[in-house]
């Protein structure tokens, strides 16, 4: 199938943002709380995909969880425990750009945990899980898929492009070396968390833009589908000329600052 060329991407997924902004008002008047999960290998697409849904939802509502390496404090802690105060509150939205589920993946590989540690995650996030559905989270996890090969040529892009190199680090170097190691943690993760409470979805992201639009068209297919009006503003004319704006202390830069004379 050939690539999805940019234009037909974009009319494709103006409609569905337009749902999503409709979704976004039914969670705030219902007061619903959605978690939606983005897992997958480096490169997959995780964070194109998230930019997607958040891209024109307000940010006060939808919030984008990407947590740093845990500090030696959250080492201490039960491995849920640091993922709980990101957990959205009535009518909002987290998306996690990798979850708890790193203990499956990369800390599995890569031995940042060891055996016990991934056995006990293993049985205890299909009951985590169980907790937070019986509470009324709207729980959603997405795997994406990718190709090794298709894996190579983005890491390779990211490390000639200035501007994307900050996304490759030593860890997704040495990931390349364990392509196999991911695919038997994955299948792993899956036999344990695959639930009748909180099933896995799996992406197809060789071509990204059809993924996001596939994986769009999904979550909005399984929230119900309650429209809520728009509340009706009132914008009545000025009834004056508009002022221009004026600055006593500071003026502010031009646009061609920094240009020469």
């Amino acid at each position: 199938m050939a690539k999805l060329k940019r234009k037909e991407y974009e009319a494709q997924l103006e409609p569905l943002q337009i749902e999503l902004v409709e979704m976004a008002r039914w969670l705030s008047d219902a007061g619903k709380r959605l978690v939606v999960l983005f897992e997958g290998r480096d490169t997959a697409g995780k964070g194109g995909a998230i930019e997607a849904i958040a891209e024109h939802l307000n940010p006060r509502q939808c919030r984008i969880v990407a947590l740093p390496k845990p500090t030696d404090r959250e080492q201490a802690q039960w491995y849920f425990q640091r993922y709980v105060p990101h957990l959205p509150a009535a009518g909002e939205i987290a998306l996690f750009d990798r979850s708890w589920y790193n203990r499956a993946g990369v800390e599995r590989v890569m031995g940042y945990a060891d055996t016990d540690q991934v056995h006990t995650f293993l049985r205890q996030a299909p009951v985590f899980e169980q907790l937070l559905v019986d509470d009324g989270v709207l729980l959603f996890k997405y795997w994406l898929c990718c190709d090794q090969a298709k894996q190579e040529e983005r890491f390779a892009e990211r490390l000639e492009d200035p501007l994307k190199r900050w996304k490759l680090s030593p860890i997704d170097v040495a990931s390349r070396e364990h392509y196999d190691d991911y695919t038997k943690a994955r299948e792993a993760m899956l036999r344990a968390t695959h639930t009748d409470h909180a099933p896995w979805t799996l992406v197809d992201f060789n071509d990204q833009r059809r993924g996001r639009l596939a994986l769009i068209r999904d979550l909005l297919s399984r929230i119900p589908d309650k429209r809520v009006p728009e509340h009706c503003i009132e914008f009545p004319p000025l009834g004056r000329k508009p002022k221009r704006e004026h600055y006593t202390v500071i003026k502010p830069i031009g646009p061609d600052r920094g240009d020469d004379a």
